[in-house]
């Protein structure tokens, strides 16, 4: 009875597992599990007084149980008995037989010996496969070695055990969230509330999942609950600002940055968040504070370079440049340290993918992929103007935006399923069946799906994508691909003076951001060589001097008709997720054109670098 009521809980089928266990309780009285079980299913309603009776009373008949003491502490905790809770979480320790093995694998963390503490995890769980505190720093420690996947397995192991754990539940959505799995995180997150309903962090986990989902107003909503039950929290009134921003509710964003900077004046991520609405200008005492901040000693690493990237902007907004370069050189020297690039790899795959898809190739394969012509690929390097083209084509009332989608990255990926590990992308497209590159397509397609709302074409602005482009030829060869171009100085500056959330590790560095413009640049042109049409260049100096003449041009390559409200982008509402999100609000301005020039200077090393590409400008276009 006890196991099929366990798996009634997983189907969520409450009512018919409470009455499983309860019969178990009067079948078998002086068994504990039905009890434990029981109190797992109240919590689970919310029903927490219910649910400490029912794990005492399981205490009562197994008092050796750690699992049910910490069950007992968890529900005790979300009643707010914090003494009786801690008293319960410590005896759990007390009784738990592998406490000294997972305190000896945490010391092993904290130095950074992450294969001993894994050796020690997966030695708890050949003897006790349930173990979830086991299960969850597995798990944390496959997040450390970005095998997302893995993680999101063992975390769901861990809540399947133990549906109250309240922290493996959270890790859980996070790694759903990460991954794009926004059903399931939100699924996740509205069952954490069950559990933990008063606490602020798990409304804004519930908060996160909406944003990731599209449901922007249920989020803003769930942020406002959050500061409700926890005034001045910084992560509900960021996060509250970051929705705001990106629903176009610029003031409101305003002032819930600055709520929480005076709620927690040392919060530098408040601050970076305003300097971020790129419109925003900071009085001369905030400037001052930031500056003093910056000097303390207990910042952090992320809190400097936000900081620095903070008053970077804010010179510039003054046209005070030497101070604004150097706050950004400095902020993304620190940035660099935890960020890992590798200019050698990015070279080899490069090699590789020009060796791959030469014409033969791809003509072998020009019939093979998935006829559906509805995706728009945005693509390029970051701050080129790639947001501009977003909202061009968005207000066209056939065309829907989205946001930056990861699912092309994921889907190559998927391609060396079945092969060995040495197997590498996209050397392992020669070995694969050719009926297998439409149904990757189709799988493109219906994992897009969920951010559609029935436009017969959608975007897909993710700029990394330049790297797929022939992956795309033989999966998608109806699709329409943009590369957004801008000056390569101006494009590697505009990366340069961008702290971004995560990913674009090069370019914190001006001489591997000049690299890599090489790279993206070699590899278009290869590209354009074996997929001639394929691909659309637009310059974003273009689009800014001739508009109506870029937009037709974009739309008769997208085939599409002509709507003028594609001239009036900036008045379309809609949410933009991006750091150009209130630039795309406002009409075209030209201010950002041969911004370099104001830096030139300081630019020596990466002018150096880039002297391919530039060699090909006019020489008005040229430094010197």
């Amino acid at each position: 009875m006890c196991v099929s009521a366990r798996a009634l809980i997983k189907l969520d089928k409450l009512e018919l597992a409470e009455s499983r266990v309860k019969t178990a309780s009067k079948l078998y009285p002086d068994f504990p599990k039905p009890h434990e079980i029981l109190g797992q299913i109240n919590a689970r309603k919310g029903e927490n007084e219910q649910a400490v009776k029912a794990f005492a009373t399981a205490i009562t008949l197994d008092p050796t149980s750690p699992d049910t003491h910490m069950k007992l502490g968890m529900a005790l905790m979300r009643l707010g008995r914090i003494e009786e809770a801690s008293k319960a979480i410590d005896e759990s320790k007390r009784l738990n037989p592998n406490r000294e093995l997972i305190s000896k694998a945490a010391e092993f963390e904290r130095d950074g010996d992450i294969a001993s503490a894994e050796k020690i995890y997966r030695k708890i769980l050949r003897r006790d496969p349930d173990n979830v505190e086991a299960l969850r720093l597995l798990a944390v420690v496959a997040l450390s070695k970005y095998q997302y996947r893995d993680a999101e397995v063992l975390l769901q192991r861990a809540v399947d055990c133990a549906p109250e754990f309240i922290r493996a539940r959270a890790d859980l959505i996070s790694v759903q969230l990460e991954r794009d799995r926004f059903d399931e995180g939100l699924k996740n997150a509205e069952l954490l509330l069950r559990f933990d309903s008063q606490q602020a962090e798990s409304h804004l986990l519930l908060a996160s999942a909406f944003a990731s989902a599209g449901r922007h107003a249920d989020s803003i909503a769930t942020y406002e609950k959050a500061l409700d039950l926890m005034p001045g929290h910084s992560g509900a009134l960021t996060g509250l600002g970051n929705m705001l921003k990106t629903v176009g509710r610029h003031g409101q964003a305003v002032d819930a940055y600055k709520a929480c900077i005076a709620a927690n004046p040392d919060y530098a991520e408040a601050y970076w968040s305003l300097a971020n609405l790129k419109t925003f200008r900071f009085a001369d005492d905030e400037v001052t504070r930031m500056k003093d901040l910056l000097e303390k000693d207990h910042l952090s690493a992320d809190s400097q370079a936000q900081l620095c990237n903070a008053l970077g902007l804010e010179y510039e907004s003054r046209k005070e440049y030497e101070k604004a370069i150097s706050f950004f050189d400095r902020g993304n020297k620190v940035r660099r340290q935890s960020e890992s690039y590798d200019p050698v790899a990015t070279e080899e795959f490069n090699d590789r993918s020009i060796g791959v898809f030469d014409s033969n190739f791809i003509s072998q394969h020009s019939s093979s992929g998935d006829l559906d012509g509805a995706p728009i690929f945005i693509v390029g390097l970051p701050r080129s103007g790639s947001t501009l083209i977003e909202q061009i084509l968005a207000s066209h009332s056939q065309v829907e935006g989205t946001h930056e989608l990861s699912d092309l990255g994921r889907l190559s990926q998927s391609t060396l399923q079945n092969f060995n590990e040495l197997e590498q992308f996209p050397d392992v497209l020669r070995k694969i069946e050719v009926e297998k590159f439409a149904e990757f397509g189709k799988r493109y397609i219906s994992r897009t799906r969920k951010y559609r709302a029935g436009k017969a074409y959608f975007i897909d602005k993710n700029p990394n994508n330049f790297v797929y482009i022939g992956f795309l030829k033989l999966i998608l060869p109806n699709a329409k691909i943009i590369d957004a171009r801008r000056h390569p100085i101006d494009s590697c500056l505009g990366s340069y003076k961008q702290l971004f959330a995560r990913g674009q590790p090069f370019t914190y560095d001006m001489m591997e951001l000049g690299e890599y413009y090489l790279q993206y640049s070699r590899l278009m042109n290869h590209w354009h060589e074996v997929l001639p049409g394929f691909v659309l260049e637009v310059r974003y100096e273009d689009v800014v001097s001739n508009l109506d003449i870029e937009v037709r041009r974009i739309l008769n390559f997208c085939n599409l008709p002509w709507e003028e409200s594609c001239l009036r982008f900036h008045e379309t509402d809609r949410a933009v997720k991006t750091a150009s999100s209130e630039q795309v609000r406002q009409p075209i301005y030209s201010s950002s054109v041969n911004l370099w020039r104001n830096y030139e200077k300081h630019l020596d090393e990466l002018i150096e670098v880039l002297q391919p590409e530039l060699q090909k400008l006019p020489e008005s276009d040229r430094p010197g």
